[in-house]
C-alpha cells in the first residue's frame, strides 16, 4: 500500500478542481489533484463553450478542461488518474484509499467532484443506453447523422443538446413535460428559430422502444400530462438531457449533505469540517456554471492555504 502525502489534496478535475490546484500550487502548497470518474468534468462532454471569459470565439469544452489541467501541471500540481473509494474525515492528516490501494494523507482537502447526469429511471432506458440512448450529444451526435432524434428536458442542457444536435440530425424533436423552457433567453430564441426543431409540450416518456437485433432504438412511448393520451412517435434517438446530480456519494455520513445530496457549505465554500472545503457543482445548486465554478475553486485553495497556516503556527 502507498502511502502519498500532501498539503492539499483536491477532489475531481472540472473548472473548479483545476483553478484550486492552480492557486494551491502557485502559493507553493504542493498540491494533488486526483481525477476520478470523468477527468475534466462536464465540459469533456460539452461542444462550443461560449461563455468562458477571455475568448472572443467559441472554443471546444474537451480542449479548455486539456488546458485547465496543463496549467495546474506547470505551476506544480501533481495529477494522480485514481479513484477515491474510502475516505475518513474523523482526524488530521485526512485519509483517501483509492482503487488501486494507494492511501492519500492530506492535511486538507477541496472537494471538487461536481456532477452527473440524471436518467429517466425507466427499463427500458437502462436496456438501450448505448443503443440509442445516451446523454452525451457530443459524444453520441456523429451516429445520428441524417436521421430523426428525440431531446428531453427544458433547461440549458437540453436546449443546447437539441441545437447541437440540429447539425447532424435532421430533425430533433425535443420533448418537455411542461409547457415552457427553463433555458436562457437567447438559447430559446436560437431553439425557436431552428426549422429542424419540433417541441412537443406538456408529454413524458413512458417507454423507449426498439429493436433486438441489431439492438437500436426505434420509437418512444409519451405521455400527455393535461389529458393523460398515449402516443408513439418514432425516432433513431433520445438524448437525456433533464439535469444532474451532485457526485456526492463517497460522503455519505461524512459531511453534511442537503436533501438533494449536495454539500452544506457556510460561506460558499467552508464544510462542517474544519479544513474541508467544497468548490463547484458538487455544492452550487444555483449557478452552476464553469466560471462560477472556477471562482469557487479559487476561494477554496485561498481559503485552505489559511487555514494550513493557522493550524501550522
Amino acid at each position: 500500500m502507498n502511502n502519498i502525502k500532501t498539503n492539499i489534496l483536491i477532489l475531481g478535475s472540472g473548472p473548479a478542481g483545476c483553478t484550486a490546484a492552480i492557486y494551491a500550487a502557485r502559493a507553493d502548497l504542493k498540491p494533488i489533484l486526483v481525477h476520478g470518474n470523468q477527468p475534466g468534468g462536464q465540459l469533456t462532454i460539452t461542444t462550443d463553450v461560449e461563455n468562458y471569459p477571455g475568448f472572443s470565439s467559441p472554443i471546444q469544452g474537451p480542449w479548455l478542461m486539456e488546458q485547465m489541467i496543463e496549467q495546474a501541471k506547470e505551476v506544480g500540481c501533481k495529477v494522480y488518474n485514481e479513484h477515491i473509494i474510502d475516505i475518513d474525515l474523523t482526524k488530521r492528516p485526512f485519509k483517501f484509499v483509492s482503487s488501486s490501494n494507494s492511501v492519500f494523507l492530506a492535511n486538507s482537502v477541496i472537494v471538487s467532484t461536481g456532477a452527473s447526469a440524471k436518467w429517466l429511471g425507466l427499463e427500458s432506458e437502462k436496456k438501450y443506453t448505448g443503443f440509442g440512448v445516451s446523454a452525451c450529444a457530443t459524444c453520441d451526435a456523429f451516429f445520428f447523422k441524417n436521421k430523426i432524434v428525440a431531446v428531453i428536458g427544458g433547461g440549458n442542457t437540453a436546449v443546447e443538446e437539441a441545437l447541437f444536435l440540429t447539425k447532424f440530425a435532421t430533425k430533433v424533436i425535443l420533448i418537455h413535460r411542461r409547457n415552457s423552457l427553463r433555458a436562457e433567453k437567447v438559447l430559446q430564441k436560437r431553439l425557436f428559430e431552428n426549422k429542424k426543431v419540433e417541441i412537443l409540450w406538456d408529454n413524458t416518456v413512458t417507454e423507449i422502444l426498439g429493436t433486438n437485433n441489431p439492438k437500436k432504438v426505434n420509437s418512444l412511448k409519451l405521455k400527455n400530462m393535461k389529458n393523460n393520451s398515449l402516443k408513439k412517435i418514432e425516432v433513431d434517438g433520445i438524448f437525456v438531457a433533464i439535469g444532474h446530480k451532485p457526485n456526492t456519494n463517497l460522503f455519505l455520513n461524512k459531511l453534511e449533505l442537503d436533501n438533494e445530496g449536495y454539500i452544506k457549505t457556510k460561506d460558499q465554500i467552508f464544510t462542517n469540517i474544519p479544513g474541508v472545503f467544497a468548490a463547484g457543482d458538487v455544492h452550487d445548486k444555483t449557478y452552476r456554471q464553469a466560471v462560477t465554478a472556477a471562482g469557487f475553486g479559487c476561494m477554496a485553495a485561498l481559503e485552505a492555504e489559511k487555514f494550513l497556516t493557522l493550524v501550522e503556527n
